[in-house]
């Protein structure tokens, strides 16, 4: 039957070739099957009738039936307006036409009784409707009660009467033809255990619900659906990786002893030390490992990747730590070095800087097996970068990196497959993690190193600007040292940069006394390292940035972060930014500096970044604001596919799908009992390529 739903729509009565080719164009609708998946965004409510004396204008759109009891045209010229009046046995409403007004005055007959929609406006104490949608009452009409839909259309379907009334005619037209022959999609035992509607019964009732419980049965239902294939799908994808990719048995713990007992300079949180075992589990269990550790920024994950490394080494393996920019890089090389070194471990840095000579020893002690550990930039993808045995691949903030480049990382040990491990401070809310990056195995370190002190984050608007400034002179005078970070505009690169030297030098002005850095996107990689040193020794007080010091960058010693223009700044990025403090045992302090007038969201973002430290609440409020659509990795997770599920509002039918989805492939995972043909049938028409990426991380 599948065959029949692939149909052109050009074939449905009221439709034809011209109107086929518009709703191609315009809605991208080819075929019966999208069609039918072309769901109303709202509905109308005509389940009521109102009588005129229950009308008031907090009401969004009302139906009222009555009888016409006179027309009349007023005003002149643009003024001119059509009034007819409708009443009914507890008084009488006007409705008005300003446009129309001859089409209007044909349709209408004085003494004929109508059925009138529209939003009621007060005026005084007479109620009006502009612009009314009027037909006459017949015994059909005033008996058919029910929720019209609205659906999405453009300008130019309109012009070709397909308008929201005119789809719903030719959806309702392939109802009455198809509706039998629509299969289900789910399993009985499904349907009962979650008292799901039938199929057919859910996609009647999301066109044409009879009532709103219906419409609610039927949302959940189709909802429930396109989660429970959605996850079955990524579901799948781990069970395949983990039976078919095999991955090297990492298990000796000799050099992980060694580091605790003699090098370790302080004591691990109970969240990190949850990690190392999640990952060791892992590393030891001879599959392929694909794991993602979720920290908030400071949390100590970067240890976490170093004691992961010293079980790859102690078992005879090569690892990689690949970084998205230079300064992050050099920065984990730098933190990690001492560790190495003191091990008797070597460890080499490979960026786009490295000159020649540097990488031709790196490139030869890499094959030879004398160089453990190995951290970079991009140029690690280089094809000429070849290990001897590459046993561990860690890749710091990866929603830097597109696919293709991990899945070049992934191949660069032949004999088996390098365990993965990914690493974010950006927190994703629960529900995104369990759909972008459904496939992995998901840690998080949720508490931070002991000593550290909660970063406190003020709201300023710039008529303080001057009491800011004396806060931070008397920081300075403390020792401490201040970011001040300006916008990024992405209209104009030239904005942006003038924006920041017109920032560098206010600021030169505020502070002539201490010594100022400057650090943007446009600098070489030569200046800026040699900016950022300034800074991370101390030579500079005030670091005035783009932001190029988002990610990683360490400074201890630096305890303000003030954010010019924050208005402008996503919730995620804020959080990210505010973490470049924080970093040493002194108080820290984020101020965010922004006009007076701020919209709506604005207000949200600064109210919840002001209100709570923790990453993973503030996530969820960047999620419900933002959608899932703006962030990163969706297109290849499969969330771009849905039509009614909302991650960011609809967790319980998440979850609820993804344990049925879980529950049915432990019972069944190659689906080959007779009752799950249903479901493979699905996910066959559905098979996505791009999810295939998704194993490489």
């Amino acid at each position: 039957m599948s065959g029949y739903f692939d149909t052109s729509i050009a074939y449905l009565k009221g439709v034809g070739p011209q109107k086929a080719e518009l709703l191609s164009k315009e809605l991208q609708i080819v075929t019966f099957g999208e069609l039918l998946s072309h769901f109303p965004f709202r509905y109308e409510d005509r389940t009521t009738f109102y009588k005129i004396n229950e009308l008031n204008s907090d009401l969004q759109h009302v139906q009222v039936l009555g009888q016409l009891v006179g027309i009349e045209t007023l005003g002149e010229g643009r003024r001119k307006r059509l009034v007819a009046y409708l009443k009914d046995e507890t008084g009488v409403m006007e409705l008005t036409w300003f446009k129309g007004i001859q089409w209007a005055t044909k349709k209408l007959v004085p003494g004929a009784s109508y059925v009138v929609f529209g939003k009621p406006n007060q005026f005084g104490r007479k109620f009006s409707i502009a612009h009314p949608e009027i037909e006459p009452l017949t015994q059909a009409k005033e008996e058919k009660r029910y929720l019209q839909p609205v659906y999405p259309t453009t300008e130019k379907l309109k012009s070709r009467f397909l308008d929201s009334k005119g789809i719903s005619k030719i959806i309702e037209v392939l109802l009455g033809q198809s509706l039998s022959m629509l299969p289900e999609t789910l399993p009985a035992s499904l349907l009962d255990s979650n008292n799901l509607l039938p199929k057919r019964e859910a996609i009647y009732h999301i066109h044409f619900p009879a009532n709103e419980q219906l419409l609610q049965q039927a949302r959940f239902r189709l909802k429930f659906e396109e989660f429970f294939f959605l996850q079955l799908r990524l579901l799948k994808l781990k069970l395949t990786r983990t039976e078919k990719f095999r991955g090297q048995v990492l298990q000796q713990t000799a050099l992980l002893t060694q580091f605790y007992s003699q090098h370790l300079p302080f004591e691990l949180t109970d969240a990190q030390k949850r990690v190392i075992k999640e990952v060791y589990a892992d590393l030891k269990s001879g599959k392929q490992m694909n794991r993602l550790i979720q920290g908030d920024v400071g949390s100590g994950k970067t240890i976490v990747a170093f004691i992961c490394i010293l079980i790859a080494i102690d078992s005879g393996a090569q690892s990689c730590l690949m970084a998205p920019t230079e300064i992050l890089a050099y920065q984990h090389f730098e933190g990690l070095k001492p560790y190495a070194e003191s091990m008797g471990l070597r460890i080499g840095l490979l960026t786009g800087s490295s000159k020649k000579s540097q990488r031709e020893i790196i490139h030869q002690s890499l094959r030879s097996g004398e160089l453990h550990i190995l951290i970079g930039t991009h140029a690690l993808l280089e094809d000429v970068v070849q290990f001897k045995n590459l046993g561990l691949a860690i890749i710091d903030e990866q929603h830097r990196f597109g696919v293709a480049q991990r899945a070049k990382l992934w191949g660069k040990n032949l004999a088996s497959y390098p365990h993965v491990l990914v690493m974010t401070a950006t927190p994703i809310p629960r529900t995104l993690a369990m759909t972008v990056y459904g496939d992995l195995d998901i840690s998080i370190i949720d508490e931070l190193p002991s000593g550290r002190k909660a970063i406190q984050t003020i709201h300023r608007y710039d008529k303080d600007r001057l009491k800011v400034f004396g806060f931070l002179k008397k920081e300075i005078e403390k020792g401490r040292q201040v970011y001040m970070v300006y916008p990024l505009i992405e209209e104009s690169e030239k904005m942006d940069l003038k924006s920041l030297m017109d920032g560098h030098e206010s600021i030169c002005r505020a502070f002539p006394e201490y010594p100022i850095g400057i650090l943007h996107g446009n600098m070489k990689p030569g200046d800026k390292d040699f900016e950022m040193a300034r800074f991370v020794k101390g030579e500079t007080k005030i670091m005035v940035a783009t932001t190029v010091i988002e990610v990683g960058v360490n400074v201890p010693n630096a305890t303000v972060m003030v954010v010019e223009n924050a208005e402008r700044f996503g919730l995620s990025q804020l959080h990210q930014l505010r973490g470049r403090v924080g970093r040493g045992s002194s108080q820290s302090y984020c101020i965010l500096m922004t006009k007076y007038e701020l919209s709506k969201d604005s207000r949200i973002r600064l109210e919840t970044m002001v209100r709570t430290n923790n990453g993973f609440e503030i996530a969820d409020v960047d999620l419900r604001l933002r959608g899932p659509g703006d962030l990163s990795g969706t297109q290849q997770s499969g969330i771009a596919d849905l039509k009614l599920g909302d991650i960011s509002k609809d967790a319980g039918i998440l979850t609820l799908a993804r344990d049925a989805a879980r529950d049915l492939l432990e019972k069944d995972p190659q689906l080959s009992l007779p009752q799950h043909a249903v479901v493979l049938e699905q996910i066959k028409k559905q098979t996505n390529q791009a999810l295939n990426w998704s194993r490489i991380s």
